[in-house]
């Protein structure tokens, strides 16, 4: 089976108080988007592609010794809007598209194996990678078909009825799709909210609506899924990369 992959580095951080592309801040010694990339590489799949925008130039120069193509997202219209740079270097792709964050380097290599696999025998539209926090305040909630790989819905934290709030576990925002089914439906999502920006989660919306399959593996290590978005995160991710999380 065919894999590509899409990393999504476009954002500035502005929570970092530093004006530098947010996947160039340094973890020991190392932009984070190194990290990213070095799991990418090692899945070998047929294709990476680079989402960048921020600082387009510095992040190619900083990732010009891997293996990827760059996708131009200007201006920066959501998550979902950046998906929609790599289509054209994803025209006909027959396989599957893993979709990672540049921001989240503590994913490991195995559990990506785990949830590319799980998503192939599954034979699934989409799979979340997933985690259960004591507290997830703030998460979208995967919401279980009873007993099963299945996933219902799922929910934002602000949508989220007082029962589904019970529900401990979360969306990590990294996910497996049969590229086809990817691309034709994020042609039908909309900006029509708040942020009026095209948020890749509605994508699932178009998949339950067709009664898509989308299926959830659940990480055994939280920590795999935290992402950085503060100084304070930045820190917490080096000692869990020093510590072989």
């Amino acid at each position: 089976m065919s894999l590509a992959i899409i990393i999504m580095a476009a954002g500035k951080g502005t929570r970092m108080k530093s004006d530098l592309a947010k996947v160039l801040h340094k973890v020991n010694g190392r932009p984070v988007i190194e990290y990213v990339l070095e799991k990418s590489t090692a899945l070998a799949p047929d294709k990476i592609v680079l989402i960048v925008g921020h600082q387009a130039d510095k992040v190619k120069e900083a990732t010009a010794n891997f293996p990827v193509e760059w996708a131009l997202q200007e201006p920066q219209l959501g998550t979902g809007h950046a998906v929609m740079q790599a289509e054209e270097h994803l025209r006909s792709f027959p396989g599957d598209i893993l979709i990672l964050s540049g921001d989240a380097p503590l994913v490991s290599n195995s559990t990506l194996k785990d949830l590319i696999d799980n998503h192939r025998i599954e034979n699934a539209a989409a799979t979340v990678l997933t985690a259960h926090l004591e507290n997830p305040s703030g998460y979208g909630r995967i919401i279980r078909y009873k007993d099963s790989n299945t996933v219902s819905k799922i929910v934002e934290h602000k949508d989220a009825t007082p029962e589904e709030l019970l529900v401990k576990e979360i969306n990590s925002g990294i996910y497996v799709f049969k590229a086809d089914i990817l691309f034709r439906s994020l042609h039908q999502i909309t900006n029509d909210n708040a942020q009026q920006e095209y948020y890749l989660t509605d994508v699932f919306s178009v998949c339950f609506g067709k009664g898509e399959k989308v299926c959830a593996l659940r990480t055994k290590n939280a920590d795999e899924i935290k992402g950085i978005n503060t100084v304070e995160q930045l820190r917490e991710a080096e000692k869990l990369l020093l510590h072989g999380s």
